[in-house]
């Protein structure tokens, strides 16, 4: 179920994410941002079945809409275009990013009242944990 993940969740913990974000292709500067961004999550399901992850930083918001099972166009924030597909897995909301013949997966999942996402590029795996905003 994807209730599971609507709210409010702020980035308590980063782990690996530099790594993470070379293994991408991610320019130095944009690593920079990234490393310092401190992220809040809001993610929102609608009526119509559309699931909105609106990613809120002091530097940059960013948004995307989606519908599980359904490949979109995504402009990343580091502005690479990639396809996007979310599916939901044993109880994790998994996004699949492709581009240029390289795939990154990101896993969601709600662990201990906490949001821990799993970004994975061939062998590096970054994890970042949030916690639920009051």
């Amino acid at each position: 179920m994807v209730e599971q993940f609507v709210g409010t969740w702020t980035l308590v913990s980063s782990d690996n994410f530099d790594e993470y974000m070379k293994a991408v292709g991610m320019s130095f500067a944009s690593r920079q941002m990234g490393n310092l961004a401190k992220p809040n999550l809001v993610i929102i399901v609608g009526a119509d079945g559309v699931i909105t992850i609106k990613a809120e930083s002091t530097f940059k918001t960013t948004s995307i809409k989606f519908k599980l099972d359904e490949e979109f166009d995504e402009t990343t924030v580091d502005g690479r275009n990639v396809k996007s597909i979310f599916t939901l897995e044993n109880g994790k909301l998994v996004q699949k990013q492709t581009w240029d013949g390289k795939t990154t997966t990101l896993d969601r999942e709600v662990q201990d009242r906490k949001l821990v996402a799993r970004c994975a590029m061939d062998d590096v795996v970054a994890v970042r944990t949030y916690e639920k905003a009051a």
